[in-house]
């Protein structure tokens, strides 16, 4: 009998260390992804855990991108922060300063011992996420960009031809004209007021949204973007509005509903809205390149990037690290960023993806997901590069507001412009001096 109990309690302890040399790794990647999205985002990390046994990647759905970054950082202080959080881009100036909050990707992976190559992803959309220094600082994921949405089936009926969308905003004019005389009760509404007509905007026509090279030089950046050229454009949309060409429809993506129930015919927001048009839509819609003013020099020169990347927070284990470095290299390898960018409309975040794509004949069956990468692979100015300032979610929400004040005939363009300036700029002087 003491034999029995004795080889059971060898048996116990050989079971246990063989338990504990193959334990797994958790790794927590807090999300801001929901419908289709978040059930891909659950897709990946799947895929992850299953192609190898020392590692498990869980995701959890944290709200909104402002809900989630509020909670990481809350969680951060509290001490149980994530591993991984994604941020939307107006977010980067933001942690970037977050002083021993954060570790670099760039850190991250040559301390979990991964090749990792700056030279892989796409200028335009790692340029936007690179230090000063030249370290990478999150990992580009959901990248997007803004595009021209169209209703192939509204333009046939109002007698336009279905395959020459407006490519200036001076076209835009006559084919809203005849898509409301054709009986169309909302020919344009647009998603991401900010990001679109005033940030992608600035960029597409090699104009300063902020001086500083739009934040990439220094904390004292100060908006700029109440010039001429941009009141003249908030002005036009407030006619348009008036006369029924225009339909104002929410800040974020609730503009997107409207275009593929067929409420509205034409509509601007991220190119990531093309998966949900694309299952929800009952008409032939075809993607675009954003209008642009044809008598402005230099225009058009390229656009923004929009969508998250993911931050790596600190004060973890170096084996869990290595597990997180062990991720971004599988999110970054080009079968799996090729399949990402076809399915949701995201930019495919390295070259290779790109080119697997294109050799793969997607684009000549789906055309309209290449039209966010051309967009994004012309050449950048240091006004067309991006823009990353501090504060920048309140600014949005400071635009947003002045913005509304124009659709509802309170402001006029350039009362509503000036403010916003004012009122950011007094956000941005806070940061800068939190952060001296």
């Amino acid at each position: 009998m003491r034999h029995s109990l004795k080889t059971l309690a060898a048996a116990c302890l050989l079971a246990g260390a063989a338990g504990s040399a193959h334990a797994v790794t958790d790794i927590t990647w807090w999300h801001a992804m929901t419908g289709a999205l978040g059930d891909r985002v659950a897709s990946l990390a799947d895929q992850f855990n299953k192609s190898q046994s020392d590692y498990r990647v869980t995701t959890v759905y944290k709200g909104s991108y402002d809900e989630a970054m509020a909670a990481a950082i809350a969680a951060f202080r509290a001490g149980n922060a994530p591993h991984i959080l994604q941020v939307f881009e107006v977010g980067t100036a933001t942690m970037m300063y977050a002083k021993g909050a954060i570790i670099p990707v760039t850190e991250v992976m040559k301390q979990g011992g991964e090749k990792f190559d700056p030279a892989a992803y796409v200028p335009a959309v790692a340029g936007y996420y690179t230090s000063p220094k030249g370290d990478i600082m999150s990992l580009p994921f959901n990248s997007s960009t803004t595009v021209f949405y169209y209703n192939k089936d509204a333009f046939a009926k109002a007698g336009i031809d279905p395959n020459k969308p407006p490519v200036t905003w001076q076209d835009f004019v006559s084919i809203a004209a005849k898509l409301k005389a054709s009986g169309e009760k909302c020919p344009y509404t647009t998603g991401w007021q900010s990001w679109v007509h005033l940030e992608s905007f600035s960029a597409w026509h090699n104009v300063e949204f902020a001086s500083k090279g739009n934040g990439f030089g220094g904390l004292d950046a100060r908006l700029k973007f109440n010039s001429p050229l941009h009141v003249k454009h908030i002005e036009n949309l407030s006619n348009w509005a008036k006369q029924g060409y225009f339909v104002y429809g929410g800040r974020k993506n609730e503009p997107e509903a409207k275009f593929y129930s067929g409420e509205c015919a034409m509509l601007t927001s991220s190119s990531s809205a093309y998966a949900n048009i694309s299952k929800n839509a009952k008409f032939k819609f075809a993607v675009s390149t954003l209008p642009y003013y044809n008598d402005v020099a230099g225009a058009p020169q390229n656009t923004i990037i929009g969508g998250a990347s993911l931050w790596v927070m600190s004060g973890k284990k170096q084996d869990e690290y290595k597990g997180v470095a062990r991720f971004f290299k599988f999110l970054s390898q080009p079968e799996v960023q090729a399949k990402w960018h076809q399915e949701t409309g995201y930019l495919p975040i390295t070259t290779a993806a790109y080119e697997l794509t294109k050799k793969s004949g997607f684009y000549e069956k789906s055309p309209g997901p290449e039209i966010s990468v051309q967009q994004m692979i012309n050449k950048t100015t240091t006004k067309s590069r991006g823009i990353r300032l501090g504060n920048f979610v309140q600014i949005r929400t400071v635009v947003d507001e002045e913005l509304e004040g124009v659709w509802n005939g309170k402001k006029t363009a350039k009362e509503a412009l000036d403010a916003a300036v004012k009122r950011g700029d007094d956000l941005l002087a806070r940061f800068e001096k939190a952060n001296k």
